[in-house]
């Protein structure tokens, strides 16, 4: 029974384009625990992972680190495509390659480098325990070893590694199991544990901290073969079609085609020939706003869509070009379309809080990507660096003079113009720390509110009958009075950043 509160989302959106600010979700009757709550969801039509999250296929976001981390956790990483085909398949393969307490790209350094390069290491990363090739890089002759204490108490920071590592090495043979290695690191009471081949180069590494926190990723999304699932970006371009059938054989699960307009010839001709190429490779398309992009997309044969056009943090392209439309509303309209056609949509832009997460799985999505809220995490590509004091990453829209530069152009059709329009900013994050802590925070904010609403999954969520969830627009005053207010002074909760100290 109606009793006039609220509206259901046909009525919300039926006025003006809508943003997530714009809107709220009434309570419902709170049915299940916490833990009774499943966050899994439709990826696209033959994907299933366990987490409605996606990072976004950014050169300031998502590289091989930041995949197996999504992934371990039950989502999945989307590596970005501004960089060489080698360079991609590296990362890809590096994603398939992970094996839970493996280290396959530790830092290196050679002992020819200096004590203060080991401090630089540190204060980035946070750590000091340093393998020690003969040429620096992985697959180097390992010759020794920097920890802590052999470091801590030298005054002099300029020494060569050559006369403060430690040469006699615990290591194990490449293959060892899991389980083998962790009895070793055990028993020898080391940080660290290399992994060598039988020329004694290093392959890869062993870290007792890193087993402590990556124990146990029960949700982890994985393929048939056990593997982490990945996704990869590519253009429309006729070349990257060599670059597309490279990444499927590197063991990509899915390609996402990154248009910021994804209704084109060009995007329509590329997924055609992707199906016609690879039939059982799944495939996102878009960037899309609008049913009728949605429909031209379907009939072409994407598995799923991303939906969005110009509302993310570092993109300006509604008012560089004046086209695009609200998020709330896009995703509101697209998801409605294609529910009706079995093909999930992927809200991608304006996800800036919990709250938004929410609102876009609400109005539709079943599954949001995110860029900002994981810009700064520590397994973002990039060094962290001080800005005014506040401890920072580089963040830059893929439409960015910058990103341009560095072939992000082809993601808006304009590599071969003369003259290069913007469509995105670059700029600074702060500190979030590792998205091993950050996600599942964030998950578990969204467990609360399908709670709240009365719904114990995403999928109830997407299936509850008309009128259940209700929404209510939000004035200014609205907004502010949900938001903290009328403090003289308040502590910001742990929601954006590192703690001091």
């Amino acid at each position: 029974m109606d009793r006039g509160d609220g509206v259901d989302a046909a009525r919300l959106f039926e006025d003006s384009g809508l943003t997530y600010d714009d809107f709220i979700m009434l309570p419902g009757y709170v049915s299940c625990g916490l833990a009774d709550i499943s966050l899994e969801t439709k990826l696209t039509r033959d994907i299933t992972v366990r987490l409605p999250v996606v990072s976004s296929p950014m050169d300031t976001v998502t590289e091989s680190r930041m995949a197996i981390y999504m992934a371990l956790l039950g989502g999945i990483g989307v590596i970005h495509y501004n960089n060489s085909i080698q360079e991609q398949l590296a990362e890809v393969r590096k994603t398939k390659r992970f094996e839970n307490g493996f280290i396959m790209d530790p830092v290196v350094l050679s002992p020819e480098q200096r004590i203060s390069d080991v401090d630089t290491i540190k204060e980035q990363h946070g750590f000091s325990g340093i393998p020690i090739t003969e040429n620096g890089q992985v697959g180097g002759k390992l010759v020794g070893i920097v920890a802590a204490r052999d470091v801590d108490f030298e005054p002099d920071r300029s020494k060569l590694l050559r006369e403060v590592m430690t040469t006699d090495l615990v290591t194990a043979p490449v293959g060892i199991t899991l389980a083998e290695g962790n009895r070793i690191l055990r028993k020898s009471k080391k940080g660290k544990l290399p992994i060598v081949d039988e020329e004694g180069n290093l392959v890869c590494l062993m870290s007792r901290t890193d087993l402590r926190k990556n124990q146990d990723f029960p949700r982890a999304s994985k393929d048939e073969a056990k593997q982490l699932l990945v996704g990869a970006a590519v253009g429309t371009h006729d070349e990257d079609r060599e670059r597309l059938g490279a990444l499927v054989e590197a063991g990509a699960d899915v390609i996402v085609l990154d248009s910021a307009q994804g209704y084109s010839v060009f995007q329509v001709e590329m997924i055609k020939w992707a199906k016609q190429s690879y039939p059982q490779l799944q495939i996102i398309g878009g960037n899309v706003v609008t049913a009728a992009q949605c429909e031209g997309l379907i009939e072409a044969g994407v598995d799923a869509l991303r939906v969005g056009m110009g509302s993310g943090s570092i993109c300006i392209t509604q008012e560089t070009v004046a086209v695009g439309r609200s998020q709330a509303s896009a995703v509101h309209y697209c998801a409605q379309f294609c529910k009706e056609r079995g093909v999930p949509v992927i809200a991608d832009g304006g996800i800036r809080s919990i709250g938004h997460i929410a609102k876009a799985l609400a109005v539709g999505a079943s599954s949001v990507m995110l860029g900002y809220l994981l810009a700064g995490t520590d397994e973002t590509p990039g060094e962290y660096f001080y800005e005014g004091g506040v401890r920072v990453k580089r963040y830059r829209g893929m439409g960015s003079p910058e990103a341009i530069a560095e072939r992000g152009a082809k993601r808006y059709m304009e590599r071969d113009e003369t003259i290069k329009v913007a469509q995105g900013v670059s700029g600074t994050v702060v500190d979030k720390g590792s998205v091993v802590d950050y996600v599942p925070y964030l998950m578990q904010g969204l467990r609360h509110f399908l709670q709240d609403v009365g719904c114990p999954s995403v999928q109830e969520l997407h299936d509850a009958p008309p009128g259940k969830i209700r929404f209510e627009k939000r004035t200014p005053s609205a907004r502010v009075e949900g938001d903290v207010h009328s403090l003289h002074s308040f502590q910001e909760p742990h929601r954006f950043g590192r703690p001091e100290g």
